[in-house]
């Protein structure tokens, strides 16, 4: 099988970026950083490529230049198991960065990211649109997404 990995393209950040993605997770590792040679005189010595795993995921972190800025067109999702998992993942990731809508935040290299409970999933999927429709509603108004409130907006009816 091929592997498959995410890449991330970086101004000059790619090898701190991932220092500061794999302190946050558990079980996460740095694996490799190649760096430029005398093909870039300007970045010479500096880090090219850096590939680290985040909890079991892949990625390459490239520091190819300013050209290509991070935009919402691209997220990475966590899937939290509960609401203090939920809340480490939102704090550790939104320091320096910004919060947006949702449950969105954007780090402090740009890099959006999707911090959603498990239970939005099956509360999105309930038989009954009403309930959806509460929870979908309730979840609109959050930036932060709190477990609890949106159960209760699911109950609601």
């Amino acid at each position: 099988m091929p592997t498959t990995r995410i890449g991330l393209w970086f101004d000059t950040q790619a090898l701190e970026a991932a220092e500061y993605y794999v302190a946050i997770f558990p079980n996460s590792e740095i694996s490799h950083v190649s760096f430029w040679g005398p093909e870039n005189p300007d970045r010479q010595g500096t880090p090219l490529v850096v590939l680290f795993t985040l909890d079991g995921s892949e990625f390459s972190a490239v520091n190819g230049g300013p050209d290509f800025p991070f935009t919402e067109a691209i997220s990475i999702e966590i899937e939290c198991a509960d609401q203090a998992e939920l809340d480490y993942y939102w704090d550790a990731l939104s320091r320096g960065g910004s919060e947006v809508q949702c449950g969105w935040l954007k780090d402090r290299y740009g890099l959006s990211w999707q911090v959603t409970p498990r239970r939005l999933g099956e509360l999105m999927t309930d038989p009954d649109p009403a309930r959806v429709q509460r929870v979908k509603e309730a979840m609109f108004a959050m930036v932060k997404l709190d477990v609890a409130a949106l159960e209760a907006a699911a109950e609601a009816g």
